[in-house]
């Protein structure tokens, strides 16, 4: 059996600049190179692993699109099929797990807003902000973002995005949630469907089975020795299960004895894909209310904390900050017009996919397959099935996968890096901005920099 418990490297700062490697998609116009690469960029290293690692991303995507389509009625038949799209797009393009996750800010201020803050102003944010990333590819300015920001402040953003997806997943554990509302209901039962003891056994389960991605470091650093003993079958059985398929499909079998009657209102067929009509009070309100407090996260976990873990992660597949960005762009340029959720990369999601086994491009190909299919043949009414779903569950595969992002920062090497870093974290964390985060964690980089003068 095929072991998804892949070693997670000794995270390196790439020397290689991002515009001369071979992972651009404009970097070969060959009609056959593009058929081979994309060929090798969706072929599957380990099949349970790739398919383990398509789960990773789950705890952050359901709850977000969840609460948009309770709150805001999102059309999630729409989003399904559009995110299905972007995933096997970029799966093929990229060759690495790279997520599509939901704009946080942007959907935390509609959640936030009520009524003033509807559908149409949602997709203008979502428009006007893949429609900035998209220039900043285009113009270089992103790859010039990308090469001027050290690296120290880098790992605090990624740090604090870790750290708080991790505090987010805790909430879902102990407290039960009402997203529609994105209030708290309770503290949630130790018993039931959707108790504690089910989301405490489900961590045991995966901490068992992944470990903490250390095992294949410690056995490739100790491939010389030959009294090394060998690992028992029983074990080997155990490291190659899918852990997070596993707790998904557990998660989908309780959503319907949660409620067993939900099959009898599921409605088959697709939802009708339409133009969206965005008025100029919309357009304003989203670009000032969306926009603005979207942007900087965009820049600094879309595109540049992604190539940078993407570099780490995976040291042969480099590839540029233009074209993450203009990829970002595209989607939603594309997309919102149509209610599609604006949608961007993240380190986050690439940490959890990572965590449990993804290795190529095939695995979010995968997952964008499925969300296709969900999209076409359930269309909106999945919405009944995902708020049945335990939300403890989905807890646990973002506790995982925002440790996994966290654990990128064990790479700075002197106390004046750690200090830079953990500056940015704190702001970060405490101002609830990463822009700020990032400003503060710039300037004081600049005034170390400059006490050695």
């Amino acid at each position: 059996m095929e072991s998804q418990n892949h070693h997670i490297p000794h995270y390196q700062t790439s020397q290689h600049s991002p515009e001369t490697t071979n992972n651009s998609p404009t970097s070969s116009n060959s009609p056959a190179k593009i058929i081979h690469k994309v060929k090798k960029n969706l072929v599957f290293q380990s099949k349970w692993a790739e398919i383990n690692g398509a789960m990773g991303d789950l705890g952050t995507y359901i709850p977000i699109v969840l609460a948009l389509t309770l709150a805001k009625d999102l059309d999630l038949g729409t989003t399904l099929i559009f995110t299905g799209i972007y995933n096997i797009v970029t799966g093929a393009i990229y060759g690495v797990p790279m997520p599509v996750q939901p704009m946080k800010s942007i959907a935390a201020v509609a959640i936030s807003n009520g009524s003033d803050f509807g559908i149409p102003e949602i997709m203008a944010a979502g428009i006007c902000t893949g429609g900035i990333l998209f220039v900043l590819g285009v113009t270089g300015l992103m790859h010039l973002a990308y090469k001027l920001i050290p690296l120290p402040v880098v790992r605090g953003i990624q740090l604090s995005q870790g750290l708080s997806f991790a505090m987010s997943a805790v909430k879902y554990i102990r407290n039960v949630q009402d997203f529609a509302k994105s209030k708290v209901k309770g503290n949630r039962h130790w018993l039931g469907l959707d108790g504690l003891v089910l989301a405490i056994v489900c961590a045991c389960f995966i901490i068992i089975v992944n470990g903490a991605g250390e095992e294949s470091a410690e056995r490739e650093a100790n491939d010389h020795e030959e009294e090394r003993p060998k690992r028992s079958r029983l074990r080997r059985i155990v490291a190659s299960l899918p852990s997070a398929f596993i707790v998904f499909l557990l998660g989908v079998i309780l959503a319907f004895v949660r409620r067993p009657n939900v099959v009898k209102d599921i409605n088959f067929g697709p939802s009708s894909i339409e133009v969206l009509k965005i008025t100029k009070h919309a357009w304003k309100e989203g670009f000032i209310k969306g926009t603005i407090p979207q942007l900087p996260l965009s820049v600094l976990n879309s595109v540049i904390a992604v190539c940078k873990l993407s570099a780490d992660l995976f040291p042969g597949k480099h590839f540029s900050a233009t074209s993450v960005s203009v990829t970002v762009g595209l989607m939603n340029l594309v997309g919102c017009w149509f209610g599609a959720m604006p949608c961007c990369h993240g380190a986050g999601g690439l940490a959890g996919q990572y965590k449990f086994g993804g290795r190529s491009g095939g695995c979010v190909a995968l997952l964008g397959a499925v969300k296709m299919v969900l999209g076409l043949v359930l269309g909106s009414s999945l919405v009944m099935v995902l708020d049945q779903f335990p939300v403890g569950v989905l807890g646990v595969l973002l506790l995982f996968a925002g440790i996994e992002l966290a654990m990128a920062s064990r790479d700075m090497n002197s106390k004046e890096e750690f200090f830079v870093m953990l500056v940015c974290t704190s702001v970060s964390l405490v101002g609830s901005s990463a822009a700020l985060g990032f400003v503060c964690g710039i300037v004081v980089h600049v005034l170390l920099k400059i006490r050695k003068f």
